[in-house]
């Protein structure tokens, strides 16, 4: 159900009020479930289905649930995936706190790596997207080494698992790429977009890492003035038009960036206006306000160039008024500086005090940020080195009380193996004596039961030999008398023969009930079973069908068990010739899944299932399955025969 509800929010035909409201109903299931892995697991399938609609204060509510339940079970690789989610809820908002997740996530995986419990492949994943992302972070502060180092590590992780489909190595060697323009390390920064266009090959990302990387490697040909390689690379990316049409974004970027690199060359001065404009019509058409910022900030500098202040300041204030729409110090100091050059002498000053004041502000920022990275990773290393100590301490503490203990042990078990010598002396002799004791009673049990079953079988004898066959005689006899005379007697004669059959059968079953209470160890025990079914139906003239699965080993049967299938099987049987009117009778025994099954069915006239809980035989076969630790089921309906079915265990 939960799972029902999480597909049809993800379904984006749906509306995002509905998704929402299949999320809710997944989350009201969720919160019934105890607190255990596979809820953890179906909150953060939740949580992510609220930051695809955008609802983030959800995404960050959840993912601290999911988390408060990984610390309270314990489950420390539930907890890493927490602290990265929420790392990606801060990511945008607050740098440190962003980090710090991250930092958290980052630490528990990479314990792993030191004591070697899990399997690498298990968490390799998720640990690169942990990196990638702390990388992202350090080279947004212009940590640049720390991010290099980060996306290094984070490629090694996804070397391990990669999934080739959402593979994050193509944007692992972009960021490198990325880093390495800033460092100056142009030939570097060349080869590791190439790579990321390498890596994106035969995957579902293919073109678009061929249009990101063939752009990147235009821009650092660019930083280096090398404006040919730059038109190169930026035209080849433009080939991809297909792709293009749909995402208006990457190709506004291209235009731009084109349009650009030909107006710093000198080179297509009547192109460049023109693929400025249709880069700014696009980006105006879908709101990219960050694309606007810098698309009419090279707009202020052509103008600029071409002396046309007016259009120049015009172009330059929409990009300031978009930097600080969006937030994008970067740009908005950009614009400043543009400003600065282009106003009035006692504007441009503003702006130029704006600029320095700006500027040192970013500065500072990004130092301090530094400084908190730095602080978070230093506090992570102080507390695991402080652990490691206070482990180190304990283990001391550890080996001293167990020294202490096993000297305390030694002495107590030497006192108690001399108290046990002389307990064990007098146990021996004890235990001789309950032996004979339990000798002795038990070949009085074996006499009384061989002596029991021999009366049994004498009185069986009897009944059979003796009293049936004198009655059988004076029932003989009658049919004589009827078949001589014909004095008016012979209706109520006829009665009295009729009883005296109903009078053999009764002494027929318990001669043979006497005979079978304990099954005979010289006599196949399937025959016995077949023989029983056999003279039963015979008797009372029912036809039979009996099946027995070879696979039922019933010499290693427990004899109990045996019997009391017997007994069953026995009293079902009289329960069908007293009751069920049927004219045939199936029996089966099966084996299956280390359980014998019997199964008797009839087709006589069934009973009401409120009988059930009345019947004294019915009783005696629940009480026979229960001692068997089996269960039973009487299956009826009036006139729709009867089933009855038993398994147990074996």
């Amino acid at each position: 159900m939960i799972d029902t509800h999480i597909n049809n929010a993800s379904d984006k035909s749906r509306s995002i009020t509905e998704r929402k409201e299949e999320l809710v109903k997944a989350y009201g299931v969720i919160s019934t479930l105890p607190d255990s892995r596979p809820k953890i697991e179906k909150l953060h399938d939740v949580s992510i289905q609220y930051y695809s609609i955008k609802n983030r204060n959800e995404f960050k509510r959840l993912n601290l649930k999911a988390l408060d339940i990984a610390k309270k079970i314990l489950d420390s690789t539930k907890m890493a995936k927490s602290y990265g989610f929420l790392g990606i809820y801060y990511r945008n908002k607050e740098l440190d706190s962003a980090y710090k997740n991250f930092n958290e996530a980052d630490k528990i995986y990479s314990s792993y790596d030191k004591d070697k419990t899990k399997d690498p492949s298990s968490y390799a994943y998720d640990h690169g997207k942990v990196l990638i992302d702390l990388a992202k972070l350090s080279r947004k502060v212009k940590d640049y080494t720390g991010s290099e180092d980060l996306t290094i590590r984070a490629i090694k992780k996804f070397e391990i698992d990669d999934d080739k489909e959402e593979s994050y190595i193509p944007l692992s060697y972009s960021n490198l790429g990325t880093v390495a323009k800033y460092l100056e390390r142009y030939d570097d920064a060349v080869s590791y977009h190439k790579k990321a266009i390498e890596y994106a090959r035969n995957t579902n990302k293919e073109v678009l890492y061929a249009v990101l990387g063939n752009n990147n490697i235009g821009t650092v040909y660019k930083s280096q003035k090398k404006y040919d390689k730059a038109k190169e690379y930026y035209n080849r990316a433009l080939l991809y038009v297909d792709f293009l049409d749909t995402q208006p974004k990457h190709h506004a970027l291209l235009l731009d960036n084109f349009a650009y690199v030909n107006f710093l060359s000198g080179d297509d001065g009547e192109n460049v206006l023109p693929l400025f404009v249709e880069a700014l019509r696009k980006r105006d058409s879908i709101n990219d306000l960050s694309g606007i910022a810098t698309n009419t900030l090279h707009l202020a500098e052509y103008y600029k160039t071409l002396k046309n202040d007016s259009l120049s300041n015009f172009y330059a204030e929409r990009a300031k008024n978009t930097a600080l729409e969006v937030n994008n110090n970067e740009k908005l100091l950009t614009s400043y500086q543009l400003l600065s050059e282009i106003s009035s002498s006692e504007k441009g000053l503003d702006y130029a005090n704006k600029y320095i004041k700006l500027n040192d502000s970013l500065v500072k920022e990004e130092r301090l940020f530094r400084d908190k990275f730095a602080r978070i990773r230093f506090e992570t290393d102080e507390i695991a080195e402080r652990n490691l100590k206070i482990s180190r301490e304990n283990e001391i503490l550890i080996i001293a009380i167990l020294g202490l203990t096993a000297l305390f042990l030694l002495g107590y078990i030497i006192f108690r193996q001399q108290q046990s010598n002389k307990e064990l002396l007098f146990a021996q002799t004890q235990q001789e004596a309950n032996q004979e004791i339990y000798r002795l009673l038990l070949n009085q049990q074996i006499k009384l039961e061989e002596g029991r079953q021999l009366e049994q079988k004498r009185m069986s004898e009897e009944l059979h030999d003796g009293v049936l066959g004198r009655l059988f005689g004076v029932r003989l006899s009658l049919d004589g008398i009827n078949q001589r005379a014909n004095d008016g007697f012979t209706e109520a004669r006829n009665k009295y023969i009729e009883e005296l059959k109903s009078i053999e059968k009764e002494i027929r079953l318990i001669s043979h009930d006497l005979g079978t209470e304990s099954l005979p160890s010289d006599v196949a025990y399937i025959d016995a079973v077949e023989s029983l079914i056999s003279d039963l139906c015979e008797v009372n003239n029912i036809h039979f069908e009996f099946n027995n699965d070879e696979d039922i080993d019933w010499e290693h049967i427990d004899d109990q068990k045996k019997v009391n299938l017997f007994r069953i099987l026995q009293e079902s049987l009289q329960n069908i010739f007293k009751h069920a009117q049927a004219e045939s009778i199936k029996i089966n025994f099966d084996y299956v899944e280390d359980k014998i099954n019997l199964t008797i069915l009839d087709d006589g006239i069934g009973f009401k299932s409120t009988k059930v809980k009345k019947g004294i035989g019915l009783k005696n076969i629940t009480s026979r399955v229960s001692q068997m630790s089996g269960v039973v089921q009487f299956l009826s309906n009036n006139n729709a025969g009867t089933t009855v079915s038993v398994s147990v265990p074996v």
